[in-house]
């Protein structure tokens, strides 16, 4: 039995809706971090070297990655490359693989709102215009979607195109949230998603297990907090050390251990089980390159890490739902 006929994903989800099969194709369109620019904060989440989330080329979790130039309020250096150049680069490496001739344009890398909204509506514009593009997935910070922000997404969900606002908040306790310097805390995910989903937005809510301080009983709560607030789509990561990370320092340092394969795939199973099957599953694992993973060495390879969880969920006999 496949994954995806025990996890509601959203592979299956955009199937079901569009008649064919729909890719996301992420981009890094610029921007920086509120936590990094010196608004909230410097250095970011003690985790974050976000080329381990992006990538240049195929990344870890399937989806297509592009770089273009412009749209953040600090620059950072970028290929040379436009956005059209990219996304047509990343249509041919689908159309070699599923030929699938629609996409979704995931802005992914650092905060993807973090701009005033007349450029926000540049960058959003110009990914629409590509053909194929039925819509935009838009990951950010929960507390950097201000009402401006949500009515301008809403002007493209009313056009028709689909429109998910992805929130990073990785964990539900704010202890947790200070300790990898986040810099923001539940309270700004609650309001953010509330606000979301009153205008009719669907919202996917990334959480990540293995964070330092937390185990099994954080990340149940995290969910039952995140599925009682209200949300749409759930992706979940296995923390993991890669370079030139406040994180890394720790781990050499012997202060973190990051999770077991066999630990995540358990706990991702227990979070599944107690998912109600409306929600889409948009992620139950994460990658990140070879060249700067540090540990574990299991978060090198997503297809093990899949494959288990279904067998996992095989073993137990349940699905997705089976103990919301």
């Amino acid at each position: 039995m496949a994954l995806s006929e025990r996890v509601h994903t959203l592979g299956q989800d955009l199937l079901a809706r569009h008649g064919e099969r729909v890719h996301k194709i992420a981009i890094d369109a610029g921007f920086t971090c509120p936590n990094r620019d010196g608004s909230l904060g410097v250095g970011g989440c003690t985790f974050c070297n976000n080329r381990s989330f992006n990538p240049t080329g195929r990344c870890g979790s399937g989806e297509i990655v592009a770089a273009i130039p412009g749209g953040g309020k600090v620059r950072r250096a970028r290929r040379p490359t436009t956005l059209l150049t990219q996304v047509a680069e990343a249509k041919r490496v689908i159309a070699q693989g599923t030929g699938a001739h629609k996409y979704l344009a995931y802005f992914q890398a650092y905060t993807n709102t973090y701009a005033d909204v007349a450029t926000l509506r540049r960058l959003y514009d110009e990914a629409l215009a590509v053909p194929g593009v039925i819509g935009l997935s838009i990951g950010t910070r929960p507390d950097c979607v201000p009402a401006a922000v949500l009515d301008l997404l809403v002007e493209y969900q009313a056009a028709g195109h689909e429109v998910w606002l992805e929130l990073g908040l990785q964990s539900a306790f704010d202890a947790t949230l200070r300790r990898v310097n986040r810099g923001h805390g539940w309270a700004a995910y609650e309001t953010a998603a509330r606000a979301a989903r009153v205008r009719g937005l669907p919202v996917c809510c990334h959480l990540i297990l293995g964070l330092p301080g937390e185990d099994a009983t954080h990340y149940q709560t995290s969910l039952e907090r995140v599925l009682n607030t209200g949300v749409d789509g759930i992706k979940l990561h296995p923390l993991h050390v890669v370079r030139h990370t406040v994180l890394a320092q720790q781990w050499q340092r012997g202060e973190y251990t990051p999770l077991t394969q066999a630990d995540y795939v358990r706990t991702a199973a227990d979070l599944i089980e107690r998912t109600p099957w409306a929600v889409r599953y948009h992620r139950v694992t994460g990658t990140a390159p070879v060249d700067l993973l540090l540990a574990p060495a299991w978060v090198a390879r997503r297809w093990p890490v899949l494959n288990a969880i279904e067998a996992e969920l095989a073993w137990r006999g349940t699905r997705q739902g089976d103990f919301s």
